[in-house]
C-alpha cells in the first residue's frame, strides 16, 4: 500500500513535516506544554501585587519562625554586640565592691573563718556605710569568731544570701535577706535581672532589690504598683519583660524581670580587696554612705558567669558579685538620676516594623533592575535599618533587627525570583512567536525592550514601516517529483539553513517558512523612528536578495558535484507599512504581519514567472528603491499588475551593488540554464 504522505503534493507535504516537525519540535512541544501548565499555576502580577504577596508571605514566615524561636539566638547576638559598641556609663559613686580576690584566699584561706569576715564588717561599719551587702553564704559557721560575727551581722543596714539549697545566716530576719540567683538566657550570659518571685504564696526578693530598698528608703523614695502592674519607683516605670520582649522569644518571664542595662564591661564600680580593708587602706570617703558588696571574684571559685561582653572580652567572666552590683546601679540610676529602662514594642508594633521591611526589600527588588543598582540599594536600605536600630538602642529601646533584615533578603529575593520567572516565561513567549530564526540584534533589541512589548502574554499590535522579502524556487514541484521525500527534506533544509544565515547576518528576521521559501522582515519588531532606519533596513533586505544569489551559486556547486539538483531561486521586496503582533491564542502564538505591503513583496516574487535568466531574480518596487537610490545597478521592468492588486506596481529589477570609486567591479549577474527535464 502506497504511504498516505507520498499521496499528497510535494509541497503540501514538505510543509506538513516542518509543520509536524523532527525530534527536535516535538521536544520542544512537549516543554512548551509543560511550561504552559506550570504558567497557569503563577498569573502574571501587577508590581503592586507582586510586593505585597512576597511581603506578606514573607513577613507570615518570619514571625511563625520567630514565635519558635529560631531566630533568638542572633537577634541576642546583635543586642550583645550593641551593648558592647556603645559608650561605657562611669563608675557608679554611690557603690563600693570588697572583691575576694586569689591572694585573699591565699591569705585567708576559704571559705573565711567568722573571725575574719566580722572584721572586715567592723572596719566598713566604723565608717559609716549605708548598706552592706554579704554575697557569701553563711548558713554556718566557720569557727573561731562565731559570736563576733553574728554581732555584726546583727547591724540593721546588713543584708544576707540565700538560694533554693542554701539557707541565710540563721540570725538575719527575713526582710534583710535576699536571693542571689542569677537567670541566664538560653545561650549563657546574664542579661535579666530578676527581682522578685512568688513561692508558697510569699514574696521573694532578690540581693540587688533588697539594697535598693535599704538605701532608697533612707532618701524617702518608696515603689508604688500602678493600676497595669508597673513599679513606679521615683523617677522610673519598671516594667516587667515578657517572653516575646525585644528579640526574645521562648525565655521563661516568670516573676518581676527586668532587662538588665549594664553600665560597662570594667570599672561599673570601684574595686578593693579584702586585704585592703582589713589593712585598712581603703579611703573613708569610699564607704562612708555608700553601699557595700561583698562577694568572692577568684575565679577559683566559680561564682563567675558569662555577659553580653564575654565574646570579644579578654577576661570573658565577670564575678557575680559584679553583677549584683551592676543590677543595683541600674535601679538606683533608674529611680534617682532617671536613666533610661530598656523598653520593647508590643508584638503588634514588632510585626508590623517587621512588615515595613519586608515590603521594602520587595519593593526595592521589584524597581531596581540593575543587579549592581539592586545591591547598592539593598545595601543602602539595610544601613539605615542597622542606623534606626542603633539610634532607638541608644535610647534604651531594643526592637527587632534580624528579623527584619531577613524580611528585606527574603522578599526581595522572592521578587527576583519572581521577575526571573515572568521574564523566562516572556522570553519563552517570544521566542515561541520568532522562533530561532532572528538575529542577535534584533533579538537583543526585543528582548531590552520586552516591557513595552509584551502585554497579557502577547505582544501588541502596532503599525511600523517594514522591508517584507519573500523567495521561493523555481520548479520545485518538478524537481521534488524526482526524488525521494527523505532525501528532498534534506537537501531543501540546507537550502533553507543558508537563507536563515542570510537573513540573520542582514538584521532581519524569518516570520515563517513556506515550504521552499521564507517570509522575512526587516524592521521589526521593534519599530523604525527615523527615515534613516527604514532606508538602512530597505538596504539590508536588497544587499540579503543579492548576497542569498552569491550563496545559492556556491550550494549549486556543492550539490552539482553530490549529484543533487541545482535550481533557481526569486525574492521579492517591499517598503512599506504594516502591521505586527501576536496571532492566536496563549495556546498557540504566532508572530503575524499583515498589510498590503506583505502582499505586495509575496506578488513581487511570484510575478512573471517566466522571465528569469539568472540564479535569483530580485525584484523592488519603486517605494523601497526610492530609499536605496544609487546604491544597487537596477534594472527598470516598468509598471506590472500584480495579481490581486487593482493599480499597477513599478517593478524594478536588482542586477548588483553599485560600484564605489576605487573599487574592483563585480561580476555581472551569471545567467542560469533551465534544469534538464
Amino acid at each position: 500500500m502506497d504511504d498516505p504522505k507520498t499521496s499528497l503534493h510535494p509541497r503540501q507535504y514538505l510543509r506538513q513535516v516542518r509543520n509536524a516537525g523532527t525530534f527536535n519540535r516535538f521536544r520542544r512541544f512537549v516543554f512548551s506544554n509543560l511550561w504552559n501548565r506550570m504558567s497557569k499555576q503563577l498569573p502574571d502580577l501587577t508590581p503592586i501585587g507582586v510586593v505585597a504577596i512576597a511581603a506578606l508571605c514573607t513577613t507570615s514566615l518570619l514571625v511563625g519562625v520567630r514565635s519558635l524561636g529560631a531566630l533568638q539566638r542572633w537577634e541576642l547576638l546583635v543586642f550583645d554586640w550593641m551593648i558592647r559598641l556603645r559608650p561605657d556609663d562611669p563608675p557608679d559613686p554611690r557603690l563600693l565592691v570588697v572583691g575576694i580576690t586569689e591572694d585573699d584566699l591565699s591569705r585567708f584561706g576559704w571559705p573565711l573563718s567568722d573571725r575574719t569576715l566580722a572584721q572586715a564588717l567592723n572596719q566598713l561599719q566604723q565608717h559609716d556605710p549605708a548598706a552592706i551587702g554579704l554575697d557569701l553564704y553563711r548558713n554556718l559557721s566557720q569557727p573561731p569568731g562565731y559570736e563576733e560575727l553574728v554581732a555584726e551581722l546583727n547591724a540593721p543596714n546588713l543584708i544576707g544570701i540565700e538560694n533554693d539549697n542554701v539557707d541565710p545566716p540563721p540570725t538575719l530576719p527575713e526582710a534583710r535577706i535576699g536571693f542571689n540567683d542569677l537567670v541566664s538566657d538560653p545561650d549563657g550570659p546574664i542579661r535579666r535581672n530578676l527581682m522578685t518571685f512568688e513561692i508558697e504564696g510569699k514574696t521573694r526578693y532578690s540581693f540587688s532589690l533588697r539594697l535598693a530598698l535599704h538605701y532608697l528608703q533612707l532618701k524617702g523614695l518608696a515603689p508604688e504598683v500602678s493600676p497595669t502592674g508597673a513599679i513606679v519607683w521615683g523617677k522610673a516605670v519598671f516594667e516587667p519583660l515578657t517572653s516575646t520582649s525585644g528579640g526574645y522569644a521562648t525565655i521563661d518571664a516568670k516573676g518581676y524581670q527586668i532587662l538588665l542595662n549594664y553600665r560597662a564591661e570594667d570599672r561599673a564600680v570601684e574595686t578593693v580587696t579584702l586585704s585592703q580593708v582589713l589593712d585598712r587602706q581603703v579611703p573613708p570617703e569610699w564607704i562612708e554612705d555608700k553601699i557595700i558588696a561583698i562577694g568572692t571574684i577568684a575565679p577559683s571559685i566559680g561564682d563567675v558567669h558569662y555577659t553580653p561582653y564575654s565574646s570579644t572580652s579578654s577576661h570573658p567572666f565577670m564575678a557575680g558579685v559584679v553583677i549584683h552590683a551592676q543590677m543595683l546601679s541600674q535601679l538606683l540610676s533608674a529611680v534617682i538620676d532617671g536613666r533610661p529602662l530598656f523598653w520593647f514594642w508590643s508584638e503588634g508594633v514588632e510585626i508590623a516594623w517587621i512588615l515595613a521591611w519586608t515590603v521594602g526589600g520587595a519593593a526595592i527588588a521589584w524597581w531596581c533592575r540593575h543587579p549592581l543598582l539592586l545591591v547598592a540599594v539593598s545595601a543602602g536600605g539595610i544601613g539605615v535599618l542597622v542606623l534606626t536600630t542603633w539610634g532607638i538602642f541608644l535610647a534604651a529601646g531594643w526592637i527587632p533587627f534580624v528579623t527584619p533584615v531577613l524580611g528585606w533578603a527574603i522578599a526581595g529575593s522572592g521578587v527576583v525570583a519572581y521577575r526571573a520567572y515572568q521574564s523566562g516565561r516572556q522570553q519563552q513567549i517570544v521566542m515561541k512567536l520568532l522562533g530561532q530564526s532572528t538575529s542577535p540584534e534584533v533579538a537583543d533589541a526585543l528582548w531590552s525592550s520586552r516591557d513595552h512589548l509584551l502585554k497579557n502574554g502577547k505582544l501588541p499590535g502596532q503599525k511600523l514601516v517594514a522591508t517584507m522579502l519573500f523567495t521561493d524556487l523555481k520548479d520545485f514541484s518538478t524537481i521534488s517529483e524526482q526524488m525521494p521525500p527523505e532525501a528532498l527534506l534534506e537537501w531543501l533544509n540546507e537550502y533553507l539553513e543558508m537563507l536563515t544565515e542570510v537573513v540573520q547576518e542582514h538584521h532581519g528576521i524569518i516570520n515563517k517558512f513556506t515550504g521552499d521559501g521564507i517570509m522575512a522582515a526587516f524592521g521589526v519588531p521593534i519599530a523604525r523612528q527615523q527615515p534613516e532606519e527604514i532606508a538602512e533596513d530597505a538596504y539590508n533586505a536588497v544587499s540579503c536578495g543579492l548576497t542569498m544569489s552569491d550563496r545559492l551559486q556556491i550550494l549549486n556547486r556543492e550539490w552539482q558535484q553530490r549529484g543533487l539538483p541545482v535550481i533557481q531561486m526569486r525574492v521579492g521586496i517591499y517598503t512599506g507599512p504594516i502591521v505586527a503582533g501576536s496571532l492566536g491564542g496563549k495556546e498557540r502564538l504566532e508572530y503575524g504581519m499583515i498589510g498590503d505591503s506583505v502582499n505586495i513583496a509575496s506578488r513581487l516574487e511570484s510575478c512573471e514567472k517566466d522571465r528569469q535568466s539568472s540564479i535569483c531574480r530580485v525584484l523592488i518596487a519603486r517605494e523601497t528603491l526610492t530609499l536605496i537610490r544609487e546604491q544597487f545597478v537596477v534594472e527598470h521592468w516598468g509598471p506590472l499588475a500584480l495579481k490581486g492588486k487593482h493599480q499597477m506596481v513599478d517593478v524594478y529589477r536588482v542586477l548588483a551593488r553599485q560600484q564605489k570609486t576605487g573599487e574592483v567591479p563585480v561580476e555581472p549577474p551569471v545567467d542560469f540554464p533551465q534544469p534538464k527535464r
